[in-house]
């Protein structure tokens, strides 16, 4: 397997790197990245010098650059995470979501179409394993009301044009693979928390704002709900339904963790006033809620029974325990946040 990670400079990209470089089935790992605010080589300190790791700064814009890179390194699998993803940004900045999430996902499916399914190509075999993985977000199927969850059946309708980029690219995949022939599977998932997230979602955001003890934001009445998944647990997923996974399907990724964004600024409140009572406790003090994001999603709730059913893959982590977890992470690596923040300034 020669492996191509889109944006794994990022945050579940370098995750998914961490989890699979030492798998015996990879002989090569790619990481494309163009290094935007998001996207940093100290996620991937731990492996920069390994034997099986290559860096390309490639713009997946840039048709040409990646035509290059799957035909220089032979790539046989690529999971594709590269994208815009803030829903703030996509509000105040459409263009870069259209112009990377689908744009960009054309050029990679390009390359891959002209370097797996001509004619004259070395890589394709009769025993030849080719798989394009697509990953991707369940904001693609729009808001839920109080009851109910997500499936693979589940009608897109996306509210925000970073969903609506995601809706697009998902669809592209599934076209390239009914219309060429291209060996594909989709996955989307439920909101990812964990190490290395950049500050500016929710959580990181909420331990940043309490260590500096500065208001922590809260869209509207805090009771829109998510279904959180722990970034470790996604990337394990990913890998199964990347080698194991049934050509042509979706599978949702979902954490069994149905949680009110307010209830979790209030468990972070409470889960550093533990570990850090050097800070002087009370900290939901600092709570504030803040005018609500313009077409809020109320709830997202996903069905990961047939990922589970067919691939055998449970989350293996408790929201209380990940969570912790988490927050003792951005504790101990506040070099880290620092780096990053000061990148994108």
């Amino acid at each position: 397997m020669n492996l191509l990670v889109t944006g794994g400079a990022g945050f579940i990209g370098s995750n998914v790197i961490h989890h699979v470089i030492d798998r015996p089935e990879v002989t090569r790992l790619v990481n494309l990245d163009c290094l935007t605010y998001a996207g940093h080589p100290e996620n991937l300190e731990k492996v920069s010098r390994h034997p099986k790791y290559v860096f390309e700064k490639v713009d997946l814009r840039e048709k040409a650059d990646v035509l290059r890179v799957v035909e220089e390194h032979a790539i046989t699998h690529v999971m594709h995470l590269a994208a815009e993803s803030h829903v703030d940004r996509s509000i105040t900045g459409p263009g870069d979501f259209i112009h990377t999430n689908v744009v960009g996902t054309f050029n990679l499916l390009e390359a891959c179409r002209a370097a797996w399914l001509t004619p004259n190509s070395e890589l394709r075999t009769p025993n030849s394993e080719l798989r394009f993985h697509h990953v991707s977000t369940d904001e693609v199927y729009g808001s839920l009301g109080p009851t109910g969850y997500f499936t693979e059946k589940t009608p897109y309708a996306p509210n925000s044009p970073y969903s609506a980029s995601k809706a697009a690219s998902d669809q592209l995949v599934r076209a390239y693979h009914h219309t060429y022939g291209l060996p594909a599977v989709i996955t989307n998932c439920s909101n990812n928390y964990g190490p290395y997230q950049f500050p500016e979602k929710l959580i990181p955001v909420a331990v940043q704002s309490i260590l500096a003890r500065k208001p922590v934001p809260v869209y509207g009445d805090g009771m829109n709900v998510r279904d959180w998944l722990y970034v470790r647990d996604h990337a394990a997923a990913l890998w199964l339904a990347l080698t194991r996974g049934r050509d042509g399907e979706t599978y949702n990724i979902g954490g069994h963790n149905e949680w009110a964004n307010l209830r979790i600024v209030e468990l972070i409140c409470d889960t550093i006033d533990q570990l850090a009572p050097e800070l002087g406790g009370n900290s939901r003090k600092l709570i504030t809620f803040v005018k609500d994001r313009p077409g809020h999603d109320r709830r997202y709730a996903i069905d990961a029974a047939k990922i589970k059913s067919e691939l055998g893959w449970t989350p293996a982590h408790k929201f209380e325990d990940g969570i912790r977890e988490t927050i003792r992470w951005y504790l101990d690596n506040q070099a880290w946040v620092k780096a990053v923040l000061k990148k994108s300034a």
